[in-house]
């Protein structure tokens, strides 16, 4: 027996929240269906990769006395992607209704990502196993991976051993490539009559997989309550010691609303949006300014410390060195199989790079600190993107606001202090507890993912709506994953992928930062949120985040 705190003990008896529709039980259940979708992009091209699977309507659930009592089906599940808070929550919600809905059904969990399901590598599920789980962090009960599904023999093998097991449904929990994943399979199991249904769950702690009909995604709400309860600790360390400034770069590569979404909840000094950088078109040299003239302005008020909040892919949104960044990327293509580069020394590959980029994208580069070139020279991920997590930005600003001070200093227009700290919140945030919020949304997630497979569906992503009220007024469905799909050109080819939810500037949470930040900025309003509460008053442990009330009680005025 593994030895289990205190709170984990008492996290295993936590019974969550259905939808009152779901509630009622998975075999008194009706599927309402609405209009025919379509694609969010590139239709032809969508609609071609897709044919057998695209254009389905959105579905909804609603009770019926009516009990039908379907035949027994077994079910194979997959984590894909990064780990996010609720992910084992997704599986118990899918285990219970499969049990309830026929006790002889099975559920089997592929091991480490979608290559347990080509490799054959799999678990069955019991109670036991299951309830060893339930409302914890972490993806460990099967493992996860990042493994994609697109080739012909990886199908085959996935069809053998979906057949060897008697399978006739598979749930893909992952993000937007992991359901890209889903969706091709739900497609090529189509076309070829091989009676499986594919069904997504949307998990991403970024929060960038997101539309009308998946209004957050699994494991956000946990993930940047987490990095609030770190800010405002170190809110209030700043508070006390009077001395430091910190940049805490936050995660969020292609979107920033867990960094905006943390500062809705600490009300920091500072907080860069990547997506208003990019609409701006604010440069480095800009940015830099920015932050040092509030630096500036509270020194003068006394106040050498402060809180800057930096999102993980803001480097990419800064125009100039997104375009460097874009000419580096063929530049380091070509050099890849040069035998001359491979071997120079350090500074030598930097010269031959300066040489290879074009004029402005040279320039660039050139201007920036040795430890940044070496983190954009390292390797690219699988989608052949720079690693962003691994470029230090944070440092950069720092180091370029510490300058651009210094400066003002000999023209005597700063007068103060500066001293900084610097974070990167990521991994802290993945595994936590699940809130009470992804506890209840995780398990709705699961179970609705498995009413979606008893009324025969496939290519769905499964989707719980009206997440600001309470849990049992939710609203249970599914929507077509072609309907998010779009056209990305990835290592020169172009693919389908989901299109990414990007931070709206003309939206309510935006706003709220835009409407504030002036007066957070010079005045400490710094707010302490603590810990994540499990116990307790609804109004302390069942809010969810600042993003989603704003953006559904905005959805309510226009109605």
């Amino acid at each position: 027996m593994k030895e289990l705190s205190s709170l984990q003990i008492e996290r295993l008896k936590y019974q969550p929240k259905l939808p009152e529709s779901l509630a009622g039980g998975i075999n008194n259940l009706e599927l309402v269906e609405g209009n025919k979708t379509e694609c969010v992009k590139d239709t032809e091209q969508i609609k071609e990769l897709f044919s057998n699977i695209y254009g389905k309507p959105i579905v909804t659930f609603k009770k019926t006395p009516e009990k039908i009592v379907p035949e027994k089906s077994n079910v194979g599940v997959i984590l894909s992607g990064g780990q996010a808070p609720g992910g084992h929550n997704v599986i118990a919600g899918l285990y219970d209704a499969l049990k309830q809905a026929n006790p002889q059904n099975k559920l089997y969990g592929f091991l480490g990502g979608p290559s347990g399901i080509i490799e054959g590598k799999y678990i069955e599920f019991t109670d036991e196993k299951i309830d060893d789980y339930r409302n914890t962090g972490g993806f460990d009960i099967i493992g996860s991976g990042r493994t994609k599904l697109e080739t012909e023999e990886q199908f085959q093998k996935a069809l053998k051993v979906c057949k060897d097991l008697d399978i006739t449904g598979i749930v893909i929990i992952g993000g937007d490539d992991s359901n890209t994943n889903a969706a091709l399979l739900a497609e090529w199991f189509v076309k070829n009559n091989a009676g499986i249904q594919v069904i997504g769950c949307p998990k991403t702690i970024d929060g960038d997989l997101k539309n009308d009909q998946i209004e957050i995604s699994f494991g956000f709400d946990t993930a940047t309550k987490t990095y609030a309860e770190l800010i405002g600790n170190i809110l209030r360390d700043a508070n006390s010691a009077k001395k430091y400034w910190h940049f805490i770069k936050l995660m969020g590569r292609s979107a920033t609303h867990v960094g905006l979404e943390v500062a809705l909840q600490t009300q920091p000094n500072i907080t860069l949006i990547s997506e208003e950088v990019e609409e701006k078109k604010m440069s480095l040299k800009q940015i830099v300014d920015y932050i040092s003239q509030i630096v500036s302005k509270r020194a003068d008020l006394g106040k050498n410390f402060g809180i800057a909040l930096i999102p993980e892919g803001l480097i990419e949104f800064i125009p100039e060195i997104k375009s460097m960044i874009s000419n580096l990327n063929d530049v380091l293509a070509v050099l890849e199989n040069d035998s001359t580069y491979k071997s120079a020394d350090e500074n030598t590959k930097f010269s031959i790079i300066e040489s290879k980029l074009n004029g402005e994208d040279s320039s660039v580069f050139a201007s920036l600190p040795t430890m940044i070139k070496q983190q954009l020279l390292m390797d690219r991920d699988p989608h052949g993107n720079v690693q962003v997590s691994k470029i230090e930005t944070e440092k950069l600003l720092i180091e370029m606001v510490s300058q651009k001070l210094e400066e003002m200093k000999k023209e005597g227009n700063f007068k103060g202090k500066f001293s900084a700290q610097c974070h990167f919140f990521g991994y802290e945030g993945r595994c936590a507890f699940p809130s009470n919020f992804d506890a209840d949304y995780c398990y709705s997630l699961g179970y609705n993912a498995f009413a979606l497979l008893k009324f025969g569906l496939t290519g769905y992503l499964s989707s719980v709506k009206n997440l600001s009220a309470p849990a049992l007024k939710w609203v249970a469905g599914g929507v077509p994953l072609t309907m998010m799909k779009k056209k990305k050109k990835r290592h020169g080819q172009f693919k389908p992928v989901i299109k990414k939810a990007l931070v709206e500037l003309d939206g309510p949470v935006f706003k709220e930062l835009e409407m504030n930040r002036e007066v957070w900025a010079m005045e400490d309003k710094y707010i302490y949120p603590g810990a994540i509460q499990y116990f307790g008053p609804s109004s302390v442990c069942d809010i969810t985040t600042e993003t989603l009330r704003l953006e559904n009680a905005a959805k309510l005025t226009t109605v």
